[in-house]
């Protein structure tokens, strides 16, 4: 990235918290103060363990949930002030994301097109690459409930590209993926970096921060313990192994 990118970051979060109240009354800590830029062409990774507020977060900046304090900026757009811009600007992907069992693949897709305000023949054009792209055109025609848990991903990715956002959000992704499925998901990932696409990658498998991400926060407990490049953190704690530098951050 160019001294010029760097000065504008697609993702600004400062100050960001997130308190729920517990069943009890008491009042708990998912996101704790966090602060992080990512900038365009950059798959910012999210390190940590179940529950260490990684998700949490991920919703802060899709406006699914309202910040308790701090701000986050999505191209400029702020979450809670001007949630329905900050919308067209995101793609969102989970190992949860639902698919219709009564819409076929390229209904689900074109669906979500319309809804971005997409039409015509350039919905169609749109669509067409990205079945081409993602290999998907064996299944076009396929109802969602025929379908198995790869093709559903596949879905769930196009749907979530299909208005072509220049920010994306992927929560554990290749979560209950078998290999082969992963490797895809890995793979166009870093085709859509390469395309200049600015990335936050949440994560707790070790192996894919090192394959794909060109920074990462460690989190847990609500709180990002570090951030930077990989290479960065191994020299600063003198940990070659990222496993070993995470259990030394956590424990």
């Amino acid at each position: 990235m160019d001294s010029e990118t760097k000065t504008n970051p697609l993702i600004e979060v400062t100050g960001l918290s997130k308190l729920f109240r517990s069943k009890s009354g008491q009042w708990v800590t998912a996101v704790d103060s966090i602060n992080f830029t990512v900038q365009p062409g950059e798959v910012f990774g999210l390190l940590g363990p179940n529950g260490a507020g990684k998700t949490t977060t991920l919703r802060m900046l899709c406006t699914v949930l309202r910040p308790t304090s701090g701000t986050a900026r999505i191209v400029g757009y702020d979450v809670v002030t001007q949630a329905s811009q900050v919308r067209h600007q995101i793609g969102f992907l989970s190992a949860n994301t639902g698919v219709y069992d009564r819409m076929t693949a390229w209904e689900m897709v074109e669906y979500y097109g319309r809804l971005h305000g997409l039409n015509g023949d350039s919905l169609r054009e749109r669509m067409e690459n990205l079945f081409a792209t993602l290999q998907m055109n064996d299944f076009r025609n396929m109802l969602g409930a025929r379908m198995s848990t790869g093709m559903k991903q596949k879905v769930s990715i196009a749907r979530a590209l299909v208005h072509d956002p220049p920010v994306l959000i992927f929560d554990e992704p290749t979560a209950g993926l078998d290999v082969l499925v992963q490797r895809a998901v890995l793979l166009e990932i870093a085709k859509l970096r390469n395309r200049g696409k600015c990335i936050v990658f949440s994560t707790h498998i070790m192996r894919e921060v090192e394959k794909l991400c060109d920074r990462v926060a460690i989190m847990h407990q609500g709180k990002i313990l570090e951030c930077g490049q990989l290479d960065e953190l191994r020299q600063r704690y003198s940990q070659p192994d990222l496993e070993e530098l995470f259990f030394q951050l956590v424990g």
